[in-house]
This record gives structure tokens, C-alpha cells and sequence, in this order.
């Protein structure tokens, strides 16, 4: 095993890093203030190559590693994760899903400008009454012809109200419970298709969530991704990656949580010298750096592995499990540290505390991912 990374990998850390700082911290509080969409940000992501940094060059992608896209989502995330998010969603989850199932036609049709940032995709799984279950899926999809008939609501949808394209999983055959779930590509605009409420958000407020609907909305038959069934793995599937952007998402913010607590310590006097100096806050700093240093470790583990070929599902839920843990700890202590300041707007920790909490929900909740990671020791 090895700690360095390639000069690639750091160029795109790099380019990431700067980026964000010169593009999205001016605005990050105001958009968040405002829960603004960033769309020039959204695309000049893709104009970088950011939106589809794992698929091949082929396919209009960056044709990048999984350690690449994970320090990518870190530097953005660690300073605007509303668009850490938006990055994740289509690279981890649309791409990722469009490339490794999708037909050759598929690639070419919806892959591409997918992965150059011409698009932006979303990922509908969860439904009012599959959430953490998700194999409890009412939203039908009824062969006709040579159509699907779909009908039925998705809500807590990420990009939901600007992707052109969105993977819908949806029950084909309700006698076979999982294995009667397929997944569809549903386009924007497509009749029958409607974008409903757009929630009202504790975090990553400048990221759209929205419940989506489809009433009798015909799909065409090849616009399924794999055969009928296949649907529940490949939700599954894609997911363990899309927990490594998560992961990543949760060490930015835990990061930008360390770095403005250092530079509040610096400033900050009390009783006649910098509270830096004080035993207390030095402790805390320590464990915070400590504790983020681990969680990269073991997200970088799931990437490595991820790139290797091998099986990520248990080393993808334990990088998520514990990123998000830490990232809202290092958020409780980045405003303990700033004390009142750290709880006005002022100051951004208040904004990483609200960002960091989704990050043990979404993609699976912490104890979704106690579960995956309990199964894969017990079965042996």
C-alpha cells in the first residue's frame, strides 16, 4: 500500500481546490441563504471535466480513477457542499449505473453529454414508503407495446428539478418483490412526467430536492438498463459507489470544520492571550484532525479498491458510516470553539453543522450501513 498520490490525482485535487475557492466560496453563503441552483458552477464543473470524471473518454468522461473523483468532491465539498452533492449524484450514480449496465445506444445517447456536463442526471429510488426499504417500490412500470407505462412518486430527489435525465427504479413484476424492480431512463419533458414539491432544507440548501411524479408516462422499451428484474442490483449496485462521494462530501466539510477552527483559535483572545494556547481547544483540534485523517483512510480504502475491481460494499458503507459521524462531530466542535460566534451565520460552521447531518442520511442512513457492514462480516 502506498500514500502518495500520482501527480494526476494531485493536479486534479489541485484543480478542484482551486475552483472551489475562486468559484464558489464568494457565493456559497448567499446561494445557501437564497437556496439557489448553481448553474454556472454546474457547468463550468463540466467544462473541467468534473461531471463525469470515472467514464471513459470514449463517452465524453475524464476517464479518471476513483481516488481522483474522491479528492475532487472533497475540495468542492470542503467548500460549498450543496455542489459537492450535485457532483456526486450524476458522477457516482448516473454515470457510473449508464456506463457499467447501459447498452451501447444508451452510452451514446444519454452517457455522453452526461459526462461532458451538457446534462445533468439524478438517481430515483426512494418513495414515501421506501426509504431505508427501498425494496418496497409502488411506482409501476406496465409493458405496452413497445412502451412502459409508469406511474407512481419518487420523492427526496437530488437534481430532481434540473436533470434532463433521470434513472427510475420501478416494479415490473409485483409477485417477485426485489427481483421484480427494473430501472428506466426517464427524460425531461417526457409526457405524463412532473416535477412536484422542491422541500424546504436544514443543509446543502442551494442543491434542489424535489418529489417527482409520473402519471402514465410512456417510457420506451429501450430506454430500460438491463433486463426486466435487474433493477433492485443495480440500485444497490451503484450505490456502494455513490457512498464513496458521500464519503468524500463529509471529509470536505469536516475539513473546512478543522481549518476555520485553526484559524479562529489564531485570532480568538481570551484571558489575555489567543485561545489556540489553551489546552482545551488544542485537544480538540487534535482529535478533530485525527479523527478526519482515519476517515480518509478509509475512504481512500473503498477507492483503491473500487479501482482495483473488488468488491467495495462493505469498505463503501464503513468510509460513509464513519465520514459522516465525523464530519457532524468536527461541525459541533468547530462552533463550540467559535462559542457564540459559531452559532450566527457570521460565521460559516453554522452552514457545515447543517450541511453535515444529511450526510448520515442520504445514500443510506448510518444504520443501513451498520446493517451492510454487519451482513458482510456474519456471512462468512
Amino acid at each position: 500500500m502506498t500514500f502518495d498520490f500520482t501527480e494526476t490525482q494531485l493536479m486534479i485535487r489541485d484543480t478542484a481546490r482551486k475552483f472551489a475557492e475562486e468559484e464558489l466560496a464568494p457565493s456559497a453563503a448567499e446561494r445557501d441563504e437564497k437556496e439557489e441552483f448553481p448553474y454556472a458552477a454546474v457547468k463550468k464543473l463540466g467544462e473541467l471535466g468534473f461531471m463525469g470524471m470515472m467514464v471513459p473518454e470514449q463517452y465524453g468522461g475524464a476517464g479518471l480513477d476513483t481516488i481522483s473523483y474522491l479528492l475532487a468532491v472533497e475540495e468542492i465539498s470542503r467548500v460549498d457542499a450543496s455542489c459537492g452533492v450535485i457532483m456526486s449524484v450524476n458522477n457516482s450514480l448516473v454515470c457510473f449505473g449508464i456506463n457499467e449496465w447501459g447498452t451501447e445506444e444508451q452510452k451514446q445517447r444519454f452517457l455522453v453529454p452526461l459526462a461532458a456536463g451538457k446534462k445533468l442526471g439524478a438517481f430515483a429510488l426512494s418513495e414515501p414508503e421506501a426509504g431505508s426499504d427501498a425494496s418496497n417500490q409502488r411506482t409501476t412500470a406496465v409493458l405496452d407495446g413497445d412502451c412502459y407505462v409508469l406511474n407512481g412518486t419518487k420523492n427526496f430527489i437530488t437534481n430532481g428539478a434540473n436533470a434532463d435525465v433521470i434513472l427510475v427504479m420501478a416494479t415490473t413484476d409485483k409477485t417477485k418483490g426485489p427481483k421484480g424492480i427494473s430501472t428506466f431512463v426517464v427524460e425531461k419533458g417526457t409526457p405524463g412526467f412532473s416535477v412536484a414539491k422542491k422541500e424546504k432544507k436544514l443543509g446543502i440548501r442551494s442543491s434542489d430536492t424535489v418529489s417527482v411524479a409520473f402519471q402514465d408516462c410512456k417510457i420506451p422499451r429501450g430506454n430500460r438498463i438491463g433486463e426486466e428484474g435487474f433493477g433492485f442490483k443495480f440500485a444497490m449496485k451503484t450505490l456502494d459507489g455513490g457512498r464513496i462521494g458521500i464519503a468524500a462530501q463529509a471529509l470536505g466539510i469536516a475539513q473546512a470544520c478543522l481549518e476555520a477552527s485553526i484559524r479562529y483559535a489564531k485570532q480568538r483572545r481570551a484571558f489575555g492571550q489567543y485561545i489556540a494556547e489553551f489546552q482545551a481547544i488544542q485537544f480538540k483540534i487534535a482529535d478533530m484532525a485525527t479523527k478526519i485523517d482515519a476517515a480518509q483512510m478509509l475512504s481512500l480504502k473503498a477507492a483503491a479498491l473500487k479501482d482495483a475491481g473488488k468488491s467495495i460494499t462493505s469498505a463503501a458503507a464503513m468510509a460513509k458510516l464513519f465520514s459522516s459521524k465525523i464530519a457532524v462531530e468536527a461541525a459541533l466542535e468547530a462552533i463550540q470553539i467559535h462559542g457564540g460566534y459559531g452559532y450566527i451565520k457570521e460565521y460559516p460552521v453554522e452552514r457545515y453543522l447543517r450541511d453535515a447531518k444529511i450526510t448520515e442520511i442520504y445514500e443510506g442512513t448510518s444504520e443501513v450501513q451498520r446493517i451492510v457492514i454487519s451482513r458482510s462480516l456474519l456471512s462468512n
